[in-house]
């Protein structure tokens, strides 16, 4: 049979949550609804003088150890022996998020092994494992080492165990462009599916939660020096200080609407991509947002959509001072300036900042949004920056108002950006 490219919609049909706000698509629901926050006090290294104390922490899951028969997880996922040997951490977290997700679609694991299947990740790798490996080829003076050492600990480590367990065979790649990498994943997925190389694409971002992933944030001072959560993470907020880190696994299912099953119900469709640089700092947003402008402005042509028809926005804002404003910056440059004003809020508010996995986890929360007719607010948000007054629509409270079109960004160190747009379906 032959393909190509492709008009058909492209779906999300399955999720799967492992995060700080819930570790299932109700307990999800119930948070970004409520806005109950994820975040919990952490004592890093055993050290109390450390400015970091809060974490977006992980619930059900002990994985503190870097021999992963002292692992423990919820019941339904007991990862067998020999996917777990090579996994990191968030590794355990991924396939507890992949097998939600796959029962959710009502795919089977055998559905997976076609060739019209394919499977992309993100994830920065585990700091932990590597740092655990490393210490022990020292100490032995490289003669002896894990042969796992390698598999569980660089970039790739979700695709090569996780693919290899699920038996993928339309492809499986990874994504690295820092906190917009799981965006990238989920743009590039979109475009496989239209090209017709594939019908359906399983996504996943994951990220460990420990000190060997987070502290060295606290070098950069990128992280929030605050202990009380309300004040930690709080984007757009003038008493900002910077990002609480966080991580887990977020999966979504993309797929071709012409080949799903007649069963299926999917979340939404996203409708397209775009992506753009900024060119300007390693680490840090153009402050005039012209980057994320760019990319905001390319996926609305691309979709060939009018500004004034997104009436939601998930903005990436991470509650730094320098991100949140360029971010704003080029909201109001892209919107406001021509008289729209689309509701507005990020949702780390409520679960901090997990790194690679955003993209995932938040057009994840977007899907929930759309199926079940609410758009979540801005947790913590008291006193907004003046900076970001402008013509920005920042909504406080979670409001039962179904989004019919939705924007969705993120962005990533050395200027990443991609933006993302998504409406309900049927």
């Amino acid at each position: 049979m032959a393909h190509g490219f492709t008009s058909s919609p492209v779906v999300v049909t399955g999720l799967g949550f492992i995060t700080s706000i819930g570790n299932d698509s109700n307990e999800v629901s119930e948070s970004l609804s409520s806005l109950k926050h994820g975040l919990t006090p952490v004592t890093f290294l055993d050290n109390p003088a450390l400015p970091v104390k809060l974490v977006g922490s992980i619930k059900g899951f002990e994985v503190d150890s870097p021999y992963y028969q002292k692992w423990s997880a919820p019941e339904r996922y007991q990862a067998p022996k020999e996917l777990l040997r090579g996994l990191p951490p968030h590794g355990l977290y991924a396939y507890a998020a992949i097998e939600q997700a796959l029962e959710d679609a009502g795919i089977s694991t055998s559905d997976l092994r076609d060739d019209r299947t394919a499977f992309y990740c993100a994830s920065a790798g585990s700091a932990f494992l590597l740092h655990h490996h490393l210490a022990e080829m020292h100490r032995l003076k490289g003669q002896r080492g894990s042969p796992f050492g390698v598999v569980s600990t660089i970039a790739g480590t979700l695709n090569f165990n996780l693919g290899a367990h699920y038996g993928f065979k339309g492809g499986n790649c990874g994504f690295v462009s820092a906190c917009a990498s799981s965006a990238h994943a989920l743009g590039h997925a979109i475009d496989q599916i239209r090209l017709g190389r594939v019908d359906r694409v399983v996504v996943v971002g994951a990220e460990d939660v420990n000190a060997e992933s987070i502290l060295p944030f606290a070098a950069m001072r990128a992280l929030s020096t605050q202990a009380i959560p309300e004040r930690a993470s709080c984007p757009f907020d003038r008493q900002r200080n910077g990002f609480v880190a966080s991580g887990g696994a977020v999966a979504l299912i993309l797929e071709n609407a012409s080949t799903v099953g007649s069963s299926a119900n999917p979340y939404g469709e996203i409708i397209d991509w775009a992506q753009s640089c900024d060119g300007f700092n390693p680490a840090i947003s153009d402050p005039q947002g012209q980057g994320i402008a760019s990319s905001m402005r390319r996926v609305l042509q691309s979709a060939d959509m009018d500004a004034g028809e997104v009436d939601y926005l998930n903005a990436h804002a991470t509650s730094t001072v320098q991100g949140d404003r360029s971010e704003a910056r080029a909201i109001c440059e892209v919107f406001g300036k021509h008289g729209f004003h689309p509701r507005v809020s990020s949702t780390k508010g409520l679960t901090g900042h997990p790194l690679s996995m955003a993209g995932a986890m938040e057009t994840a929360f977007c899907m929930l949004a759309l199926r079940q007719g609410f758009t979540p607010g801005n947790a913590h948000l008291q006193s907004v920056d003046p900076d970001e007054v402008g013509e920005l629509h920042l909504i406080s409270t979670t409001e039962s108002i179904r989004p019919q079109l939705i924007l969705k960004n993120s962005c990533g160190f050395g200027g990443s950006n991609v933006s993302l747009l998504l409406r309900p379906w049927n």
